[in-house]
């Protein structure tokens, strides 16, 4: 009889080793882990669909450069849950730490509908974003333990395709609700994920916390660390021997790359009314950039285990780079459209390639603690981008100015996960030449 948590789910066997099935149990609760990244992926999008809205028709004075602060404040709120969230998911528990931040972002969200000012709503918006940036990386810690590892990579890739799924749920949701019931109904439609999803994951998800394994105790006690084995070091343990490199590299990575992917999502609608759209075909184009991002999760998923995750990562950044300048050469609609749907499957491509490779390098009770590390620090790119393309706008540099900026990141992006892929194959090559010794 398999062990099951409080929840009356079964615990995953890969707590104290590899998973080598996939059973219906685990199964389900990959499933509702998804669904809870989709509803992240609605409330991170949302702000894009209503922006222009709110810059019309509140009367709060917002211009582009507060606007752009105002996106920020959420990925500020990503910044401190994700680093903080996975280090707790690996202390805590991953159901326990993945529930909260569903409920705290899902309440926050929904009172983003009656702010009364700009301040008020930005302060929701930050308090949303803790429980958004801390439920990626515990969901993904969670499901790097319920899935065989040769499926690790796959199915990290694919549980980043909630994303843009809730992203593209919010365009196309938004070009209905916007004009029939004012922006605020934007908001009111996270309270399903609390009334929804929410139970589901108090059903199905189960309660885990991740022992030291065997491999992990040697290699600690061949360090000097004979006697008894005392909990995770936590990030210090990222930023030392022999993980320090990887870890730097990973981060800059993911700052270059959500640079990219979130200044996009925040900023898109806008750019596309500014360069002469309504808000329904500008809602479009977001939808096109979104959905590219759910086939580069597939596409990337599927190349990824082929190719490797790092490797595939540097052509999905390239590719984002590619489209993101033809932007700025003013091609046709249909051109446009294109372009949009390969820089959403390189930007968020990248991203989820990223994830798969940290979920896959680091040791089991470091993994939550890595992927927190990487999407934690990544949020400094996913805060500035906002700013950087209001202040842009609001010194006169115009549309193509963000599509440069971000196509910059892209290219920046690939850069740092070569040098990534040089570092792991050196690393595997000292390893390999020590084992022949």
């Amino acid at each position: 009889m398999p062990q099951r948590s409080t929840s009356g789910a079964p615990v995953p066997t890969s707590a104290g080793g590899p998973v080598t099935g996939f059973s219906k149990g685990s199964a389900v609760a990959v499933f509702v882990c998804w669904l809870l990244v989709v509803f992240d992926g609605y409330d991170l999008i949302v702000y894009g669909t209503v922006q222009s809205s709110l810059i019309s028709e509140t009367g709060w004075g917002l211009t582009k450069a507060t606007a752009g602060t105002i996106g920020s404040m959420a990925f500020v709120g990503m910044m401190i849950g994700a680093i903080f969230a996975g280090r707790m998911a690996d202390s805590w528990g991953r159901r326990r730490t993945i529930l909260g931040c569903a409920i705290v972002f899902s309440i926050f969200t929904v009172l983003c509908a009656f702010a009364p000012n700009a301040a008020v709503f930005g302060s929701l918006r930050l308090l949303a974003g803790i429980g958004l940036g801390g439920l990626v990386p515990s969901a993904n810690a969670l499901v790097a333990e319920l899935v065989p590892t040769k499926w690790r990579s796959t199915i990290a890739t694919l549980m980043m395709s909630g994303v843009p799924i809730g992203g593209s749920i919010a365009a196309l949701v938004g070009i209905q609700l916007i004009p029939a019931y004012g922006w605020q109904s934007m908001f009111l439609v996270a309270g399903l994920a609390l009334v929804v999803v929410v139970p589901l994951g108090l059903k199905y998800l189960p309660e885990t916390l991740v022992p030291v394994s065997a491999t992990d105790k040697a290699a600690r006690k061949a360090a000097g660390k004979t006697g008894t084995i005392k909990e995770p070091a936590g990030f210090s343990s990222l930023l030392r021997a022999p993980y320090l490199g990887v870890s730097v590299l990973f981060a800059l990575a993911t700052i270059a790359t959500l640079f990219a992917w979130y200044g996009l999502g925040t900023w898109l609608p806008n750019l596309m009314q500014l360069a002469g759209y309504n808000l329904g075909s500008a809602l479009t184009f977001a939808l096109a950039l979104n959905l590219g991002a759910v086939a580069g999760s597939v596409i990337t998923a599927w190349a990824g285990t082929r190719f490797g995750p790092v490797p595939t990562a540097v052509a999905a950044a390239a590719v984002a780079a590619g489209a993101l300048v033809v932007l700025v050469t003013g091609p046709s609609v249909t051109v446009v459209y294109l372009m949009l749907v390969l820089a959403g499957v390189g930007t968020h491509g990248t991203q989820c390639l990223i994830i798969a490779a940290v979920a896959s390098h680091y040791p089991g009770h470091l993994r939550g603690t890595a992927l927190g590390w990487a999407l934690g620090t990544g949020r400094i790119g996913a805060v500035a981008a906002p700013q950087v393309g209001g202040l842009l706008l609001a010194a006169g540099l115009g549309v193509n100015s963000n599509f440069l900026a971000f196509a910059g990141a892209a290219a920046i992006a690939a850069v740092l996960l070569a040098a990534v892929g040089l570092k792991l194959k050196s690393k595997l090559s000292i390893t390999q030449g020590a084992s022949n010794v």
